[in-house]
């Protein structure tokens, strides 16, 4: 294949182009239609086309005689233990989980809630699902009650699947309480809910809507596949908005399928019977789509992995998993790798395994700065691909493309357009920009198959957030500029969605979290560069007049607080006390200055702030509190 040709082909004649990649799909009925607009004015793709994800996932490789090869390959670094699953044996867990739906009268377009940890089980749900037309909805392992609350009044789902326990580390995380909190703040719940058993911890059960997973299995009758049509959601997955409530982003069946499809080849470079692996929580959209649906589709073997890069037992385990499985390929955020090098900077671990069969790292989720580049680069030895997308996308837009034969790969840089998408960066009035001008980074309609539709319920939102920024475009959200050779270069949110280690959370529900606290007058909750995790939370607040309390019980109570309502993963750990937020004269608190400011970047002083000695107020706050890259030695 020859990258320019395919993606001036893909923008010229975009029916062409993906008529030629759904054919590689088994559909029931073929497409009518390749690319059309609905009565609301999106565009759709393969209007008029059958088919059913699980089928594409398993049954097919099954009646092709693939029954016997690998295809979920289940490795529990908590739990030393390794399982797998041919082909042939997931559809048949796949198909008794899936009867179990049916008998309880789950049906095509019902929606289920899946909240479990990193076990075989929780992707059998998910195809479960999808083998009878449910839509579902994973929700993170490690989001509070107060998140899982707000998912499920969103989804409204006839059903809840979860497990026991998470583990991580030494530590047990039961969810049962977790769930029956989140179920108390809901205003409609779940007809009924399957629990999974795990042996370190067992969940009490109580009437017959509380189901054990194993009991239900072992009395199921396998469920067949539901044909469904190609504009039908496949899942719902949540991300964080910046106004603190989630958008819940649609995947339809159709345009996901021949996305995975297309993008394990020509972006991963995997095929197949080989082995790829993505080192991502199914709560997540990489889980989704590169550890669940992309390399079953294109019949690849799976690792679903449990665990941490180290202390599990130590900071060899990505390698002692890669050789053991004979991995060609893994995606992983940057967060892995750097912990992997607090731990091992000289690579002494990693030198004790065999990785002749590893061809490919690939890197996404957050910025990868240059020190860890570097360290994959010459310890590995493979090519270290940093690329972009997002959740509300399928698969890359802008990627070093290895099944086109890689370009030159350039540090920095999340290199050029993905075939389908034709992204471009303008200025605030929407004009492009040319090389080495920074601006607003869009996609040009429409986006290729496998990009979300609409939000869930929510059309509003959809226009507002994504498409009414510029006529014509998709509104990223990112920052960036190009260089003369069309290689882009990603610079970070323009909003308030901080990335922490991979994970996409919105400052601005922090602050309103924040702000519930009764010594709170005004906060600002800004995210900073932090050299394991990409970005981290901090918060600046002012106490109302006469408040006493000490900035240290201050900080201990809006730690516990964030953690209570988002999780862990938020990383909130600094509050400091100060006594005024650099503003505007409008009012708006100037974030983007904090942040540059903590993360020792240069910045222009605005025009219109209110008061400019605010800032060297702050940055002696930021100083002596030891915040930020800027004053962290």
């Amino acid at each position: 294949m020859n990258y320019q040709k395919e993606f001036k082909e893909s923008l010229e004649n975009p029916e062409k182009f993906w008529k030629e990649k759904a054919r590689e799909v088994p559909w029931y009925t073929f497409p009518k239609k390749i690319l059309t607009r609905d009565e609301k004015g999106f565009f759709r793709w393969f209007e008029g086309g059958k088919l059913n994800t699980c089928y594409m996932c398993l049954d097919y490789h099954v009646e092709n005689g693939r029954g016997d090869q690998a295809a979920l390959i289940y490795d529990s670094a908590v739990l030393g233990t390794v399982k797998t699953f041919t082909y042939a044996e997931l559809r048949s867990q796949v198909a008794l989980f899936a009867g179990i739906l049916k008998q309880r009268g789950v049906k095509k377009g019902d929606r289920v809630v899946i909240y479990m940890p990193m076990v075989p089980e929780a992707a059998i749900a998910m195809l479960a699902c999808a083998r009878i037309g449910a839509i579902h909805s994973v929700v993170f392992g490690g989001f509070a009650p107060h998140e899982l609350s707000i998912r499920i009044d969103d989804a409204k789902p006839k059903a809840i699947i979860s497990a026991s326990c998470g583990v991580e580390f030494q530590r047990i995380i039961p969810y049962k309480p977790l769930i029956d909190k989140a179920l108390s703040l809901v205003e409609q719940k779940p007809e009924f809910h399957i629990l999974l058993q795990r042996s370190m911890h067992q969940a009490e059960l109580s009437g017959e809507n509380e189901i054990d997973w194993d009991d239900a299995m072992a009395n199921a009758k396998e469920a067949d596949c539901v044909e469904v049509d190609a504009h039908d959601p496949l899942y719902i997955l949540y991300t964080s908005g910046t106004t603190g409530k989630p958008k819940g982003v649609i995947r339809d069946n159709g345009g996901h399928a021949v996305a995975m499809k297309y993008s394990m080849g020509a972006s991963y470079g995997t095929y197949e019977g080989e082995v790829f692996w993505a080192a991502s929580d199914i709560g997540w959209q990489v889980g989704h789509s590169y550890t669940v649906y992309g390399p079953l589709i294109a019949g690849c073997a799976s690792v679903f992995f449990e665990g941490k890069p180290v202390r599990m037992p130590d900071a060899g385990t990505f390698w002692r998993i890669i050789e053991q499985h004979r991995v060609k390929a893994l995606f992983v955020a940057p967060t892995a790798i750097r912990a992997i090098i607090k731990e091992d900077s000289e690579g002494k671990l990693l030198k004790k395994y065999d990785l002749s069969n590893f061809r490919y790292l690939f890197v996404a989720g957050e910025r990868c700065d240059s020190a860890t580049f570097d360290w994959a680069s010459k310890m590995l030895g493979v090519p270290v691909i940093d690329h972009w997308w997002q959740t509300e996308v399928t698969s890359p837009m802008l990627c070093n493309m290895a099944g086109y034969g890689l370009s030159p790969i350039k540090p920095g840089s999340v290199s050029r357009p993905v075939p389908g998408y034709d992204v471009r960066i303008v200025d605030g009035n929407g004009k492009v920009l040319g090389p080495g001008e920074e601006g607003y980074v869009v996609v040009k309609l429409p986006l290729a198959p496998g990009s979300f539709p609409t939000l869930w319920n929510d059309d509003k939102r959809f226009r507002e957030s994504y498409l009414s920024h510029f006529d014509g475009y998709y509104m990223t959200g990112d920052g960036g500029y190009r260089d003369e050779e069309n290689y882009f270069y990603i610079t970070g949110r323009i909003d308030d969605v901080i990335n922490v280690a991979g994970h996409r959370l919105s400052t601005s529900e922090m602050e309103e979290i924040v702000a519930t606290h009764p010594a709170v007058a005004e906060c600002a909750v800004v995210g900073i560069e932090h050299q394991l995790k990409g970005q981290r939370p901090v918060g600046m607040v002012v106490l109302k007049d006469g408040e006493t309390i000490s900035q240290e019980e201050l900080e201990k109570e809006l730690v516990a607080l964030i953690r209570e309502k988002i999780g862990a993963i938020a990383f909130f750990k600094t509050a400091i006390i100060v006594n005024r937020l650099p503003k505007t004269r409008s009012g708006k608190t100037l974030r983007k200055i904090i942040r540059k400011m903590a993360d020792g970047q240069t910045f222009d002083m605005p025009s219109t702030i209110e008061d400019p000695v605010t800032l060297d107020e702050l940055r002696e706050y930021l100083k002596k509190n030891k915040v930020g890259m800027a004053f962290d030695s």
